[in-house]
């Protein structure tokens, strides 16, 4: 690859890391993860 290339490359990874990120920190994606830890720490085995 070019470097334009991996200029791009890299400007589409840090777009797509950006929106995973305001999908992961959003308040019901966090609140699902807390409730999914919750229940895994509170399982009986």
């Amino acid at each position: 690859m070019t470097t334009s290339e991996y200029a791009m490359g890299t400007i589409a990874a840090c777009a797509f890391a950006a929106v995973l990120y305001k999908i992961v920190t959003s308040g019901a994606v966090a609140g699902a993860l807390e409730s999914l830890i919750g229940k895994a720490l509170d399982a009986q085995f």
